[in-house]
């Protein structure tokens, strides 16, 4: 497989008061075509940060990042951006719904913003919501929505533009157990089914175990020797590593 992201060197420094503090400090992992891969961490570990580096919408202070084999240091401001349109879908915690849109336009925002025809779209955005048992949603406004509605319904606008690659920041993090787990079942669906690449973000144990690797962030490192291989992980092993890191 080839990898679809590779991060390589990566650092971050903040320049806080005059003192320089680093968040990250020589992290080093791909992620393969069609893998999900899971990165945990204590708050404040840069895990979101990374992500943001990934995306193109933060610079590392040292390192490279490369989507499908192109190195995003060099691009200029409008081609990183493509890049990113082209490459990455993101799911957010806060799910960043356009409150006036309904359901449909939300949806098919992406896809207006490529310049595709309305009637195009709207056939895309029908096919998936039904997937994902929405289309009896189609003309909600987001407040009319439960929390685990508005996630799923943020979860297909980031397929809807077909990016290859998935970046996921605590999805689940204002949902309730259940409407959590759907989100996650939904995600593995997707890599399975789909052959998406997913990178997610989290510190519930339960939704790491649906990855097929599972990284931990650590002042600033990834520790390669706690490096678990799922899915069909126990939620225990992964309790155990968190304990044994202290996080």
């Amino acid at each position: 497989m080839a990898a679809i992201a590779e991060i390589s060197g990566l650092y971050k420094f903040f320049d806080t008061g005059g003192v320089s503090t680093p968040v990250l400090n020589e992290v080093d992992f791909q992620v393969e075509t069609g893998e999900f891969v899971c990165i945990m961490g204590p708050s404040g570990s840069g895990k979101s940060t990374l992500l943001h580096m990934i995306s193109g919408l933060d610079a590392p202070s040292g390192g490279t990042v490369a989507l499908q084999g192109q190195d995003l240091r060099p691009m200029s401001e409008h081609r990183r951006t493509v890049t990113r349109r082209r490459t990455i879908g993101y799911v957010f915690q806060f799910f960043n719904l356009v409150p006036n849109l309904t359901v449909l336009e939300n949806v098919g925002l992406p896809l207006a913003i490529q310049g595709r025809r309305p009637r195009s779209r709207r056939k895309q955005v029908l096919e998936l919501l039904e997937r994902f048992g929405l289309s009896d949603r189609v003309r909600h406004f987001p407040h009319q929505l439960s929390a685990g509605q508005m996630q799923r319904v943020a979860l297909v606008r980031a397929l809807v533009g077909e990016q290859p690659l998935l970046l996921c920041d605590e999805p689940t993090g204002n949902l309730s157990q259940s409407a959590g787990l759907e989100v996650m079942q939904a995600l593995r669906q997707v890599c399975d089914q789909e052959g998406r690449s997913i990178l997610l973000v989290t510190h519930n144990p339960r939704d790491a175990t649906f990855a097929d690797r599972i990284l931990f962030l650590v002042d600033g490192h990834l520790d390669e020797e706690h490096e678990l291989r799922g899915p069909g992980l126990g939620v225990e092993r992964v309790h155990e590593a968190l304990l044994e890191l202290g996080i």
